[in-house]
């Protein structure tokens, strides 16, 4: 791959956003989901479960997102907050590779429990952290503890909702953020929540910006961990300390969608 000094990996990290942060990616990206609401409630709940299950092939990713709606009856917010105990049978038959029908039932459980006492699940993020924080890393690891503070939290699931605690890179959470507080005018990302702010995100670090990150020289670290992510996120916001995630556009765009044009051979 080209070799690029400080400015020009800048210069064409930028180009690369402006390429790729395009809404015609919503329509091949588990992003489109979400996209199809315009409640905020709609809107978190499902960019939030569509985050959780974004592991494996898109179109998987989206058609499973899909079975839930329909399982939701179309109205997400309205099912959570008023939906009875026996309305979660539906739901038995649901999974997606090691997302279970335990792990479904108590993301309904926690998030009625949840609707019920908040407006926003912002705050379920931004109750945790201080004013001297400049990342979500609090954040995160205090939604862990709050998604299973109730009584019957299964053990297995906890594998579904990451935690830096662990060094895990929670590259579906810190997707999930990236969703919810990015702002601009292109319309992929929502922007909708207004108390965390852009310049506190952190890089959602998958096999794809990994690799690019690491031919550009923004990632030296080879475990794909919490660690990494603090290292290449330190390093884009060399180039956009108020917003250091749009690169993900940059990395994700160069990762896959170019990757049959060989973008990174060496």
């Amino acid at each position: 791959m080209t070799k690029f000094d400080k400015t020009n990996l800048k210069e064409y990290l930028d180009q690369c956003v402006e390429q790729y942060n395009q809404v015609d990616f919503i329509k091949n990206d588990p992003i489109q989901i979400p996209h199809r609401f315009t409640k905020l409630q709609d809107i978190e709940i499902v960019g939030f479960w569509v985050a959780m299950l974004a592991w494996g092939q898109r179109k998987t990713i989206i058609n499973k997102s899909l079975e839930l709606i329909e399982l939701m009856k179309g109205k997400p917010y309205d099912f959570i907050i008023n939906h009875r105990e026996k309305d979660r049978r539906a739901f038995l038959s649901f999974k997606h590779r090691t997302f279970q029908a335990t792990d479904t039932l108590y993301f309904l459980e926690f998030l009625q429990h949840y609707y019920r006492k908040n407006e926003s699940l912002e705050d379920a993020f931004y109750r945790h952290l201080t004013r001297n924080d400049h990342s979500v890393k609090n954040a995160i690891i205090g939604f862990h503890e709050l998604f299973f503070n109730l009584p019957n939290a299964p053990v297995r699931t906890r594998k579904h909702i990451a935690t830096p605690e662990k060094n895990s890179s929670c590259k579906r959470l810190n997707m999930f953020l990236r969703w919810m507080v990015r702002k601009d005018e292109k319309g992929v990302d929502f922007g909708l929540w207004e108390k965390i702010k852009p310049s506190q995100l952190m890089m959602p670090l998958d096999v794809h910006v990994e690799r690019v990150g690491k031919k550009l020289g923004l990632l030296q670290r080879k475990q794909r961990d919490w660690k990494a992510v603090e290292e290449l996120t330190l390093n884009l916001r060399t180039f956009d300390p108020k917003d250091p995630v749009k690169y993900d556009f940059a990395l994700f765009g160069l990762g896959v969608l170019e990757n049959k044009k060989a973008t990174l051979k060496s």
